[in-house]
């Protein structure tokens, strides 16, 4: 027996001999999940850019039928500007309320009742022309990003714990293709042939029913996180169901017993808080990450290269009528970078893709800067800096533009897994607001070198992420948490205790989950003799994590 269990490390260390295959059930669950979710923050990333001329007429006509006179400068800029930031606003709503969703509603059922933002959404948006009321359009703005600051939450996690691990990259990857092709999409419907027109816009805010009417009726037929169900629903003929459904076989007692294997060799499975997320030792480094990658996610600059690109396409040369068309190419290029980067995360990994992504932003960055400064004495230079921008956003959506949300899935074991969505949510919708109000005055005050503090933020985070972050593809859940003990400062598992976590055996899986509770006391009584010994009671309250 100890001779068996001394080389299972080894054995289980070399990849599997055969790769999980994809199954209509996954891939549906990834489609319209990410369809009715991050496909609308994207699509409401771009789609008020085309109306924005015909908004502030409509709030101009507005305040004059009301008060008799004109609106003032001031005063439109003052509307349409609270139009636009309320969205990151509803989204730090939205964030801050996940962890309490999905512990009520669960991962699917949260996604399902989102929807219903949506649509309200989307009616008050559609509607408020013809009601008269710029205010329905400064709420629906703000429930629909509520909509997406709980959707970039959930979603991710829904992912993250219904794919085998060697697509789990792969199928995290929906989240932000859908974002890109959202975007895309915004800005398609935005032209004037479409619903780009004086007569038209509000059609293009009613499109918002559309993504979340499909999801409402395909979702509900598909399974919900067998993670979940098992872990804090405690069922388990349900959650074998969902992997049946989502592995497309039969015998799931390996993924079933993984499941209760990462259950063993957590201290609890309840839901952590946030406080008890920050309090933990173990999880100390894998927070930090979470916080800084996704800080670098919306101040890296991409938020921000939007104010100058329809300046450089008319400075190219470009007529105003055809920027429209042109400015589609970027977002072709993002959808394009984000296919990409998902067919070759399972191959590449996450960590190169991500210290790629923020170097090759530096260095585009950086050229961006020389191209804008020399624009004006060159013909040709402005053409420079169109491809400059393209660079920037194909390096964005090469990897920091999705695996941010897919890491923090993976850095987490269950119970500390909502409420890290919930902290990097918060970071991503702050760091989204602070963008659009710094930035301005950023612009005013160093011009063309405005983009080398974006330069500074892609450097240190790839410095950060070399440093720190270790690969996490392919790799369980309880493995990943292992990584990180040594720079956490805590006690690893003993190596029997991890064998019986990792080593599971396609052969023994059934015959261990008939003996789920014995082994559970077995580890339970391992874990109190640990917290007798040590000298650190703290330390041993981290050990019994992994």
């Amino acid at each position: 027996m100890e001779k068996k269990i001394q080389e299972s490390p080894d054995s289980d260390r070399k990849p599997p001999p055969s790769k999980q295959r994809l199954t209509g059930c996954l891939l549906s669950a990834a489609f319209f999940g990410a369809l009715g979710s991050s496909f609308l923050y994207g699509y409401n990333l771009s789609v008020v850019n085309a109306p924005t001329k015909d908004i502030k007429a409509f709030y101009n006509r507005t305040w004059l039928s009301r008060y008799g006179e004109a609106a003032a400068v001031e005063t439109l800029t003052l509307l349409w500007s609270v139009t636009v930031s309320i969205f990151a606003i509803g989204g730090l709503v939205g964030a801050l309320t996940v962890s309490f969703l999905i512990k009520v509603l669960g991962r699917k059922g949260t996604l399902l009742a989102n929807n219903s933002l949506a649509i309200i959404a989307a009616l008050l948006l559609a509607l408020g022309e013809k009601a008269g009321s710029f205010e329905m359009l400064i709420i629906g703005r703000f429930i629909i990003g509520m909509d997406s600051g709980i959707s970039l939450s959930v979603l991710p996690m829904y992912l993250g714990e219904i794919s085998p691990r060697e697509w789990r990259g792969s199928i995290g990857q929906f989240n932000a293709v859908f974002i890109c092709l959202g975007v895309f999409i915004g800005q398609l419907l935005g032209l004037p042939e479409i619903f780009g027109h004086v007569d038209r816009w509000n059609w293009l805010f009613g499109f918002l029913a559309v993504p979340a009417v499909l999801q409402l009726c395909v979702l509900p037929f598909l399974p919900e996180s067998p993670r979940y169900l098992l872990m804090e629903r405690r069922d388990e003929a349900r959650a074998e169901k969902a992997f049946q459904a989502f592995l497309g076989k039969v015998d799931v007692s390996v993924e079933l017993e993984e499941v209760h294997a990462e259950g063993r060799a957590q201290i609890t499975v309840q839901a952590a808080s946030a406080v008890d997320l920050f309090r933990n030792r173990a999880v100390r480094w894998q927070i930090i990450t979470v916080i800084i990658t996704m800080a670098c996610y919306q101040l890296c600059g991409l938020n921000a290269i939007w104010y100058y690109t329809n300046g450089i396409f008319e400075a190219a040369g470009f007529e105003k009528s055809t920027i429209p068309y042109i400015t589609l190419s970027t977002g072709g290029i993002e959808t394009l970078a984000a296919v990409i980067s998902g067919l070759v995360i399972e191959r590449v990994g996450r960590k190169p893709l991500l210290i790629f992504g923020f170097s090759a932003m530096a260095v585009c960055f950086s050229l961006l800067t020389i191209f804008l400064h020399f624009q004006d004495r060159y013909v040709w230079m402005p053409y420079l800096s169109f491809v400059s921008i393209l660079a920037v956003i194909a390096s964005f959506c090469s990897g920091p533009g999705g695996i941010p949300f897919v890491l923090t899935g993976e850095l987490f074991e269950q119970s500390y897994r909502p409420a890290a969505f919930m902290v990097a949510g918060v970071v991503n919708w702050l760091s989204n607001f602070a963008v659009g109000l710094l930035f301005p005055f950023i612009q005013e005050a160093l011009q063309t070198f405005a983009f080398m503090v974006f330069v500074v933020v892609c450097v240190l985070g790839a410095v950060y992420l070399l440093l720190v972050l270790p690969e996490t593809k392919n790799k369980t859940f309880v493995e990943i948490s292992r990584s990180f003990a040594k720079i956490n400062k805590v006690q690893q598992s003993s190596d029997r205790e991890m064998e019986d976590v990792l080593a599971v055996k396609p052969g023994h899986a059934s015959e261990t989950n008939g003996l789920t509770n014995s082994t559970t006391d077995h580890h339970t009584n391992h874990a109190n003799v640990n917290h007798a010994n040590a000298t650190d009671a703290n330390t041993v309250e981290m050990e019994s994590s992994f």
